[in-house]
């Protein structure tokens, strides 16, 4: 990991770039931007977006930290109402245990997965191994969050075909069913066509025969043929289809059409192929006036180790349409991102798994149990999710913080082990410390304590930065929360 004086550079070389559109913008507010890859304390991949609620629900497939090859065994769940800072909202199915949700599934490949949602119940599509052979699993859930459970016991798409991998859902709104809403499609495939069929209306059931998408590629670049991962979606009365491009490297190539069954015109890439990133993976949505494409490349493998290992990272660009509905070619993925919606709220209990970036930190899911005598752990406490793996000088960045009313102290939840501090910046890594809060207890790392310290008052819109100081493993780290006067 860098060190913090080459973060401290970094960040002064940032906001030397910022400072000039701050003073473009100084009677409209300062512009906020995201940092790529959205997602630091997990390696993450196959980005499936889904807006819920004023929600974006980001569904993940997740790299092993000690991964070489593709070494997935789960999937996880991110949302953000901002498009910065993003919440882990934990382990949602998978294919291993403690996370089995496939008894079938033969333990190991939770590939790219796609969660929709349809009469008050969300169902999660899911590529894994069954019998040493490609299949595609549907979950259910009564809420977005999970957890999923198996619908049907049995994988929906097993064919003793290769290419029956990543699966994407649509629900088209122009072609009624009985029940008042759309027909829906699945697309899937990799390393050959494309596949698609119709889904019945419980989701969970192929309607009709299985047929392959026909693209015309004719006059488009060998850049934008089709690998795998397709993502599908409408918007203008436009029909896309995106996927991964010409592997490898991946770019991410797309078409148009009328149906959503085809026929298909290739209309180029979105994304070019790049060197730096063996593979992508699309996933596109509209959020709150804006288009978003998501995908992935290896920035923060890279910060640690030049040999290419599968250990990927969630990232996000804004995504502009032309007149006739083509869409503008992207460069690579950028480190700025993409432009802050809204604010974060530090009045309400925030958890510290939400991050706009990060540095050096892991999160982990324990259960909290009731203590009683050694060999009797009592009743079960609580479920947290939590910071971990705090060392010196590895923060928490958190953007566009809405200081509306001021602020006169904070309170944090915290678990010691050797005790330390944690150092709440202003507006960058160095900038003004508006609180300390020394947490001076150890050996105590299952006992959770809220600890609250007056602060200098802050007011308007400010990033936060949480930095930690201290030696070896400083404490794990909850959730924190502002008040104001």
């Amino acid at each position: 990991m860098k060190t913090l004086q080459n973060l401290i550079k970094n960040f002064q070389i940032r906001m030397l770039v910022k400072s000039a559109l701050v003073i473009v913008t100084s009677f409209i507010g300062t512009l906020c931007f995201a940092d790529n890859p959205i997602i630091q304390t997990k390696y993450t991949a196959d980005p499936a977006p889904m807006v819920y609620n004023d929600t974006v629900f980001l569904y993940t497939s997740h790299d092993e930290d000690d991964a070489f090859g593709f070494k997935m065994l789960n999937w996880m769940l991110y949302t953000s109402t901002d498009m910065v800072n993003w919440t882990e909202r934990g382990i949602i199915a998978g294919v291993k245990e403690p996370y089995r949700t496939f008894t079938w599934a033969d333990g190991h490949s939770a590939w790219a997965p796609q969660c929709v949602a349809r009469n008050g119940k969300f169902y999660l599509y899911c590529p894994t191994i069954h019998q040493g052979k490609m299949a595609i699993g549907v979950a259910v859930s009564n809420s977005p969050y999970g957890p999923f459970a198996d619908a049907i016991g049995k994988p929906l798409i097993y064919r003793s075909n290769p290419g029956d991998y990543d699966p994407t859902v649509f629900i088209d709104d122009d072609a009624r069913l009985p029940d008042g809403q759309g027909q829906a499609y699945m697309y899937w495939g990799g390393n050959g066509p494309c596949y698609y069929a119709k889904l019945n209306e419980d989701m969970i059931s192929i309607s009709g025969e299985i047929h392959v998408a026909s693209i015309d590629f004719t006059g488009t670049p060998p850049e934008a043929s089709f690998t795998e991962g397709p993502w599908i979606w409408k918007k203008n009365n436009h029909y896309y289809l995106a996927w991964a491009s010409r592997c490898c490297p991946e770019g991410i190539g797309y078409a148009m059409s009328d149906s959503p069954t085809g026929p298909w015109k290739c209309k180029g890439t979105i994304m070019d192929p790049d060197g730096r990133s063996s593979g992508n993976h699309p996933g596109i949505i509209d959020y709150k006036g804006n288009s978003y494409v998501f995908g992935f490349n290896y920035a923060i493998l890279k910060q640690t180790m030049s040999k290419h290992n599968e250990r990927r990272s969630i990232c996000v660009e804004k995504m502009t349409y032309n007149n006739d509905g083509s869409i503008q070619k992207l460069p690579w993925w950028s480190a700025k991102g993409v432009q802050q919606i809204g604010t974060l709220n530090p009045y309400v209990k925030n958890e510290a798994e939400t991050m706009a970036y990060s540095e050096g930190l892991k999160t982990e899911f324990a259960t909290e149990w009731e203590r009683n005598i050694p060999w009797d752990k009592g009743k079960k406490i609580a479920d947290r999710l939590f910071v971990t793996a705090i060392h010196n000088g590895d923060y928490i960045k958190l953007q566009g913080v809405d200081f509306s009313y001021g602020a006169i102290s904070v309170e944090v939840s915290v678990a010691s082990l050797y005790g330390g501090m944690i150092e709440i910046h202003a507006d960058k890594i160095d900038g003004p410390i508006i609180g300390t809060i020394d947490i001076n207890t150890s050996g105590e790392g299952d006992i959770w304590k809220s600890i609250s310290v007056p602060v200098n008052d802050i007011k308007g819109i400010h990033d936060l930065f949480f930095v930690f100081r201290g030696e070896k493993d400083l404490f794990n780290f909850d959730w924190w929360k502002f008040n104001s006067k």
